[in-house]
């Protein structure tokens, strides 16, 4: 079957929400820096195959980077360290837009303002609030604008290049279920146990460094199969230490926020590292986890005619084809026949077109978000995938409520999430390597 399943937060805006996040949050704490002499703003600093990154561009980039960082509470880098490290983003960016181009991969004004009135929504924003709160802060809007669109861009590449290449067997969920289904299910309650080494107010570089090599080690015992209750009673300075360091449970809103992260990602019986406060290090153990009842999901059974394009078959001639193919069909030619005789997806032209079942996120996003726009029997408008041209008729739908369905699916995104991760960081590594890249960057620019 020509539709992969993909994982849906790999949506080409989810990044894009959490970077204005960061920028909304310092835009009105951090102001640019003095402008430097036009000649030294035209300075080139590196070429990338044929073509080259400026300096004016390298300190707009550096002026969406900062905020971000501040936020995150990451220290900043020396000046030059820092326009190396962005300059090699802005590397990685240019050799995914010419990739993109010789591909023929576009972005359209449409979907760059969708993308920025879903930020805009996302932030409790309009628009124009979201412009002004970005300017206020020193951040210019159409540098915003280009930056939203060139990620939308290299998402689009990545799913294309990278992400619709990726395959999860049964077998490789089976195994995830077996080891980390407690990742996956939503939880409402978590038990926690705990592990104090405290520290003195105002301690010496001394102390800190001995509480903390406890700390690990104790943490090696924990996962080598020591009993925590055992060494949480002999060797915790926390207040729960003679209860094992049993804190009991706590509803996920009430979960301290030092723990806070911990108490979603833990597995269950695993052991955090340990965690600095004032107070001292701190060994977490989630023990055990309330989950929410599972939800129903609900399944769609669909059909689909699938054109290519190539050098010989436009997007205009994909569509042109789908539209009277389209047309056809409503005039009571069967779907099923001409699926067989048009589709280029060869697995389910040979079924009529069929998909089968499908569950949410078992399509890329573009088909999935116009197959859930129609009703019973309606047949879509022609769209485009990363895979080409589309017309999809939607045949019934169901509503399933098996907690074992629901947790394969989880398992199926969180495996395909984890691949899509390894696979883009690897392709962008061929993608340098074959590339031709100088960099011109003085540390003293």
């Amino acid at each position: 079957m020509v539709i992969t399943a993909t994982n849906r937060r790999l949506s080409r805006y989810a990044r894009l929400a959490c970077s204005v996040g960061a920028l909304l949050l310092l835009s009105f704490s951090w102001t640019l820096s003095a402008q430097a002499a036009p000649e030294e703003l035209d300075a080139i600093v590196a070429v990338v195959n044929d073509d080259v990154v400026v300096n004016s561009e390298l300190d707009r980039e550096i002026q969406l980077v900062i905020p971000q960082m501040k936020q995150r509470g990451t220290p900043l880098p020396p000046e030059p360290q820092l326009r190396k490290q962005v300059l090699d983003r802005l590397i990685l960016k240019h050799l995914q837009q010419q990739r993109a181009n010789e591909l023929g991969i576009k972005v359209s004004d449409a979907m760059v303002n969708e993308a920025l009135n879903n930020i805009a929504n996302r932030n409790g924003l309009t628009l124009p609030e979201l412009q002004a709160t970005l300017e206020a802060g020193g951040i210019d809007f159409d540098d915003f604008r280009k930056d939203t669109q060139s990620q939308i861009l290299t998402s689009r590449l990545q799913s294309q290049e990278v992400v619709k290449k990726i395959q999860v067997t049964d077998q490789e969920i089976d195994r995830f279920l077996a080891k980390e289904s407690s990742r996956l299910v939503e939880r409402e309650q978590v038990r926690l146990q705990h592990i104090l080494i405290a520290l003195p107010d105002n301690p010496t570089p001394q102390q800190v460094k001995a509480a903390e090599t406890k700390a690990k080690r104790l943490v090696t015992q924990l996962r080598g199969g020591a009993d925590f209750a055992t060494l949480a009673a002999r060797d915790s300075d926390g207040r729960n230490a003679l209860e094992g360091g049993d804190l009991g449970w706590f509803e996920m809103g009430a979960v301290p926020s030092l723990v806070s992260d911990l108490a979603y990602s833990l597995a269950k019986g695993e052991i955090s590292d340990p965690l600095r406060s004032p107070s001292g290090f701190h060994i977490i153990k989630l023990t055990d986890i309330k989950a929410a009842a599972p939800k129903s999901v609900t399944q769609t059974k669909a059909r689909h005619i699938l054109i290519r394009t190539n050098e010989i078959v436009s997007d205009s001639d994909a569509k042109r084809r789908l539209s009277q193919l389209r047309t056809r069909i409503q005039g009571g030619d069967d779907f099923g026949m001409l699926a067989r005789a048009h589709s280029d997806d060869t697995g389910s032209a040979l079924k009529g077109g069929e998909l089968g079942w499908l569950n949410p996120g078992d399509t890329v996003p573009e088909f999935e978000q116009n197959m859930q726009g129609l009703e019973i029997n309606e047949i879509s408008q022609p769209f485009k995938s990363p895979f080409g041209w589309h017309i999809v008729q939607v045949e019934e739908r169901r509503s399933q409520d098996t907690s074992g369905d629901i947790m394969r699916i989880k398992a199926r995104e969180a495996l395909q999430r984890r691949k899509a991760e390894e696979a883009t960081e690897e392709w962008l590594r061929q993608l340098r390597d074959e590339a031709y890249v100088e960099i011109r960057l003085d540390d003293n620019s």
